[in-house]
């Protein structure tokens, strides 16, 4: 049942005009709060938008998508050290620290990184406890964007950052109906004991399918092949740009 629910899950965008029930909503957050985590510590904190007016906000600031809007459960799932830097000082770390005339550390890039680990950790347990209710989900990276009016919008401290978002809902038929997305081989994904790269017959492999998807005509502007549709539309996009900005900014508030 597990495997199918993972092997079968799919990005939803669309969804019925139904609420989620109670007992269904409870549910999903228990399996969340039972993910793997970092010594027990929970990395992370969840926040659950109902306010229908920051839903609309959300939908200006992660990139201009309405259906945000429209999905009946939004969970922003934040990274999220200051609840346990806040618990080191009321518990008199700074001074235990000052006895050993040691310098009280604050939290670093590792922290980051790991607090970021445990908090997708605990937003793929949602995703998967909500398929098993029949219920979809779609990830929403662009709340890493606009981080000073997230910031702002959340009353986020320092050590707290929108790592992920996820929006839920009953799927419409015609979401259930879609095509997967393909994935690639694993032989470009799964390495024995050392990281390969790859070559250009390799590329050519593995992006084979993918360049039949490519769009034609005036669409493509000069473009011939995947790689340059990827690069243009993605990584060199204007919201990935805003993203690195956003994320910058971040790091710096978290190690200043």
């Amino acid at each position: 049942m597990t495997l199918n629910l993972l092997l079968n899950r799919k990005s939803i965008r669309a969804f019925e005009k139904r609420p989620i029930e109670a007992n269904v909503r409870a549910k999903i957050l228990e399996a969340t709060l039972r993910a793997p985590t970092a010594g027990n510590m929970m990395l992370y904190s969840i926040l659950d938008i109902t306010d229908q007016s920051i839903k609309e906000k959300l939908v200006k600031t992660c990139d201009n998508q309405p259906f945000i809007a429209r999905a009946p459960m939004v969970w922003i799932f934040l990274a999220d050290y200051q609840r346990w830097y806040d618990y080191f000082i009321h518990s008199g770390v700074d001074e235990i620290c000052a006895e050993r005339e040691i310098k009280m550390r604050k939290p670093e890039e590792g922290d980051l990184f790991l607090a970021c680990s445990d908090t997708l950790i605990a937003a793929q347990n949602a995703v998967i406890a909500a398929e098993s209710f029949g219920l979809g989900s779609c990830y929403i990276g662009d709340i890493m964007e606009n981080y000073e009016i997230h910031k702002e919008l959340f009353n986020l401290p320092s050590y707290v950052f929108p790592i992920g978002m996820l929006v839920f809902g009953y799927p419409t038929q015609q979401q259930k109906d879609r095509q997967m997305t393909s994935r690639f081989d694993e032989k470009f994904i799964v390495f024995k004991n050392e990281y390969q790269r790859l070559g250009g017959d390799d590329f050519n492999e593995m992006f084979a399918e993918r360049e039949k998807s490519l769009p034609q005509g005036k669409a493509m502007r000069g473009i011939t092949n995947y790689g340059q549709h990827m690069f243009l539309r993605k990584f060199d996009s204007k919201f990935s740009r805003e993203m690195s900005r956003s994320v910058r900014e971040m790091v710096k508030a978290w190690v200043g």
